[in-house]
């Protein structure tokens, strides 16, 4: 009889064996446990050092609302079928918040607000030399440029997110400095504001010029009605534009400068050796990892045992 069908008539020798197995493992554990612990102990004092060396990360949020382009819906209704007449002007009676979102999210507002702070140097400060106002490369193609700026800002400062449920729109700003944080959160929005503002403002006065020399040269009063009604709706956008500085995106919640930090924690793989370090040390998940590395370690020549 061979020892598959001895194992199988004696099923109570197996459960047997395995509970020596497991007793076996478990002293062997406990006689390796200061192992165990140097290890753990290691990967802690590696993660409290992360601590104090790394970089501190901050976030500050800002909740918006998104306005519909000046209400133009409502002041387009009474307006029944210009629409055919308001196109061929140029002019667009509907609004959406989708155009609004687009320039907040865009490259374009990302480069306005780099290039009106004056950022590069900030953004790049392992570069510039602050004393004597230049970069420190020796080569100018290793100087950091604006296209450059607006990647970094795009990819890993800045965050828009679009709550399609609530139609609600965050933006966040990630930086080193807490109180910077907050300061360019409320300023790209107020940029954001500004920017479609002036664009509606520009759009409306040249409809209203428009309007008002195609109001001089018609004689026909069915036209001249329903231009004079067009240029009243261009008027009242022109008003709303000029008067109103949450044109775009309705303030709810303004940043504030965040008390905690929320890297390394979490840490995105390219803020790495930025990051500073509250994030990263001290969970569960960490200590259990630090654990098991050290009974790896330890049973390492307990696997190469039973394999050979």
């Amino acid at each position: 009889m061979d020892n598959t069908s001895h194992e199988a008539a004696n099923p109570t020798m197996r459960e047997d064996d395995e509970v020596l197995d497991l007793m076996a493992l478990s002293s062997k554990i406990w006689q390796g446990k200061w192992l165990i612990i140097g290890v753990t102990a290691a990967f802690t004092l590696s993660s409290a050092v992360l601590v104090l060396i790394l970089t501190s990360w901050y976030r500050a949020d800002v909740l918006l609302a998104p306005v519909r382009a000046t209400s133009a819906d409502d002041l387009a209704s009474p307006l029944g079928s210009l629409g055919g007449l308001a196109s061929l002007a140029g002019i667009t009676l509907g609004g959406s918040t989708s155009e609004p979102l687009a320039v907040l999210q865009s490259r374009d507002l990302a480069r306005e607000f780099i290039e009106q702070q004056s950022l590069l140097p900030v953004l790049f400060a392992r570069k510039w030399d602050a004393k004597s106002a230049r970069w420190t490369p020796t080569d100018p193609k290793d100087w950091p440029d604006i296209r450059d700026g607006v990647k970094y800002l795009v990819e890993k400062i800045r965050t828009v997110k679009d709550d399609k449920k609530s139609g609600l729109v965050t933006l966040t700003i990630e930086w080193t400095d807490a109180k910077t944080a907050a300061d360019w959160a409320n300023l790209f929005v107020d940029r954001a504001n500004e920017r479609i503002r002036a664009r509606a403002l520009l759009e409306a006065q040249a409809n209203v010029n428009f309007l008002q020399r195609e109001l001089a040269t018609t004689s026909v009063v069915t036209l001249q009605q329903s231009i004079g009604r067009l240029l009243d709706t261009e008027l009242q956008k022109l008003m709303l534009a000029r008067e109103n500085k949450e044109f775009a995106f309705r303030l709810i919640d303004h940043a504030e400068v965040p008390k905690w930090r929320v890297c390394p924690s979490g840490c995105k793989l390219w803020r790495w050796p930025h990051c500073s370090a509250e994030r990263f040390p001290f969970t569960w998940c960490s200590c259990a990892t630090q654990f098991a590395a050290g009974a790896a370690v330890l049973l390492a020549p307990i696997r190469r045992t039973s394999n050979n």
